[in-house]
């Protein structure tokens, strides 16, 4: 239920490809952990030093395998492989707490590599849920529902007398963001990489940029609400490089945030990793989650996360409090249990100068003109080029002279030079 991907044709979703890269690293390390193990054994009467450097080398590859685990649980949540990403954060759990130095590391092994042969790799995820996955590499999207929006926006307060300016970067077809607006006397912004979709777009919002949120040019510091309910399937960049669209989505949007300007951010719980919450945290006060309605909840897993954008700490912040959600969902509370009135936009009108998508659309530059100085000073130039005098750059030759008198556009505009034929002419006609 996530939002459109907001890259280039190039992205395309690698989920499985990651499973089997998780998988074979799960054996590798399985092994190598006891082959480490027997070698602190080997050491531990005849060389201290290496029987030293062999545990921490062992682990190493403890924290090594925690890590690969940790990171197949939220391929398998994603997967909405939800019995088997449970599996993979128990045995996470176990072996951190596994004595390194116990000789039974036979059940351990066995128990880690049987769970390795039975990660959904090879087809065996369920057909509708692949398929549904795949709709990334269409960019395809899922809107958030109006009941939840609807439900955000009673815990909004917007300043009265004051327009403000709403910002989604992946808006898809508008509707989440229109919901928002309307009513509440906003500008709604919006970029959609779709041109379908878009194009929808441009039917609810006041505008749209067609494109890449992240090659379009769209001013700092310039909303009162960010808006971000962006894809949450890992996919590979035009570049090659790996990435998480829920992080990136959010990193790279918040200076078009106002500093005391709200973020409104939709993921699944599971991603309240480390490193977007430590995200968070430096960038926002007052942050609090709320799980979406039973319903919608159960099926896409979400949460919003509300926080007002802050000037960072000197000092970094706990962040512990906030990836405990990760682990204990049921510690969220209901989105129908937020205050009204909760968050106060800010009252201070704010311009949006520069808003500019990655690419052209006929509407947009409409605005732009509109908006753009240098087309009302050439417009105001051609009018007093239309209503000024009109002299040649340079002095007529006397064949041109004889071409404009032939065509008949002289008109008395144009008065030959006086000779001595000329004279004699004018006194005869006399």
């Amino acid at each position: 239920m996530s939002g459109s991907t907001g890259q280039p044709d190039e992205t395309r979703y690698y989920a499985v490809e990651q499973l089997r890269e998780a998988q074979k690293r799960l054996l590798d390390l399985s092994q190598s952990m006891v082959i480490w193990r027997a070698r602190v054994e080997k050491y531990r009467t005849a060389d201290t030093s290496l029987a030293r450097d062999a545990y921490a080398m062992l682990q190493t590859v403890r924290r090594n395998l925690a890590e690969a685990l940790g990171e197949i649980h939220l391929l398998l949540m994603e997967a909405e492989e939800y019995q088997t990403a449970r599996t993979a954060g128990k045995l996470r759990d176990g072996l951190l707490g596994f004595h390194l130095m116990s000789g039974n590391y036979r059940p351990v092994y066995d128990t880690l590599h049987a769970f390795a042969e039975s990660l959904p790799v090879e087809g065996t995820t369920n057909a509708a849920i692949v398929g549904r996955l795949m709709n990334n590499i269409k960019l395809g999207y899922y809107p958030t529902d109006p009941g939840n929006i609807s439900l955000m926006l009673r815990g909004i307060q917007f300043p009265e007398g004051v327009t403000t300016n709403l910002f989604d970067p992946c808006c898809g077809c508008g509707k989440a963001l229109r919901q928002l607006a309307q009513g509440n006397n906003c500008y709604a912004y919006g970029v959609e990489l779709d041109e379908s979709r878009a194009e929808e777009a441009q039917t609810r919002l006041h505008r749209v940029g067609f494109g890449s949120f992240f090659f379009s040019r769209i001013s700092h510091e310039a909303f009162h609400l960010l808006f971000l309910n962006p894809p949450y399937l890992s996919v590979l960049n035009a570049s090659g490089g790996k990435s998480r669209h829920e992080k990136r989505f959010l990193i790279e949007s918040i200076p078009n945030l106002a500093y005391g300007g709200l973020l409104a951010y939709v993921i699944p719980y599971y991603r309240l990793t480390p490193d977007i919450c430590r995200v968070l945290v430096d960038n926002f006060d007052d942050l609090t989650v709320w799980r979406f309605s039973d319903g919608e909840f159960r099926k896409f897993k979400q949460v919003v996360v509300f926080g007002i954008r802050k000037r960072r700490d000197a000092e970094p912040q706990d962040t512990l409090w906030l990836e405990r959600y990760a682990e204990n969902p049921g510690n969220i509370p209901s989105l129908t249990e937020l205050p009204e009135d909760r968050y106060a936009l800010p009252g201070e009108p704010l311009e949006v100068p520069v808003f500019q998508g990655e690419k052209f659309n006929q509407k947009e530059l409409e605005q732009q003109l509109r908006r753009c100085n240098s087309f009302t000073q050439m417009i105001s130039r051609r009018s007093e080029l239309d209503n000024g005098t009109k002299r040649p750059l340079l002095p007529l030759s006397i064949s041109q002279i004889g071409l404009v008198g032939g065509s008949g556009m002289i008109n008395g505009l144009i008065m030959p030079e006086p000779d001595r034929k000329s004279t004699r002419l004018n006194s005869s006609h006399s």
